[in-house]
């Protein structure tokens, strides 16, 4: 049976990449792209597909939304949470609502998203969820407060989840990227970007297709004996 692939955040560098990287390594899956507003990019990756790829309209942190999106698409064999996004300020700045909405947008969402697929994961007793979080999980910066505490949530949720699944067959993973080619805020300086590189032993950025290929693995038949795991892919920063 082909699997059906649902990937949050589907419009941004990183979401594309694991969309391409499951249409051109699992030609039978049916990929769902999963987008709110700035859908462009998506649909010419579904228009281009010939029907391997789907829009489907969801916000990630609406719990009705999300019913809405798995009636549409039937059942979910595999979930990666990949949407997210960050406010960056000091805590000493940082407004409660850039708080809320930094939590609610990276760590209420990947609830909202598991506790959607769990009810026919378990029915079918197998299915895959990939949660993407962060380096700034277990590496944070400064002035990141609201999303590093998000993204811990997000590896603490991923191995609490890990283990009230494991015996329906259901695996939850964590992958932990680095700084990603494509996935940079605009407003950061060349020079900046260049100080970055020189902090990675690697001497450069992710790859979006890079990221993409483990979170392809751990989503894949071969992984069935993976679960709880947070896997930082940096380069070797830490």
């Amino acid at each position: 049976m082909p699997r059906n692939i649902l990937i949050t955040g589907a419009n941004g560098a990183l979401g594309l990449a694991i969309a391409e990287f499951f249409l051109s390594h699992e030609p039978e899956a049916i990929v769902h792209l999963g987008v709110r507003e700035r859908r462009e990019r998506a649909a010419a990756l579904a228009e281009r597909s010939e029907g391997r790829a789907r829009l489907v309209t969801l916000e990630i942190t609406d719990p009705e939304a999300w019913k809405v999106a798995i009636e549409q698409i039937g059942s979910v064999d595999v979930l990666v949470n990949n949407a997210g996004f960050h406010e960056d300020a000091l805590l000493a700045n940082m407004k409660s609502d850039q708080w809320s909405r930094v939590l609610d947008g990276n760590l209420g969402s990947v609830f909202h998203g598991c506790q959607a697929v769990m009810p026919g994961m378990m029915r079918q007793r197998g299915g895959r969820i990939v949660n993407i979080a962060s380096l700034s999980a277990i590496h944070p910066p400064a002035g990141q407060t609201n999303y590093a505490a998000a993204k811990a949530g997000v590896v603490g949720l991923t191995k609490s989840l890990a283990k009230e699944a494991a015996r329906m067959g259901i695996t939850v993973n964590a992958v932990l990227p680095g700084y990603i080619e494509g996935g940079l805020p605009q407003e950061w300086s060349e020079e900046h970007l260049k100080a970055l590189k020189m902090q990675l032993p690697m001497r450069r950025f992710a790859r979006p297709a890079e990221v993409a290929a483990a979170v392809f693995f751990l989503a894949s038949p071969e992984a069935s004996y993976i679960t709880g795991t947070a896997l930082p892919i940096d380069g070797g920063m830490i």
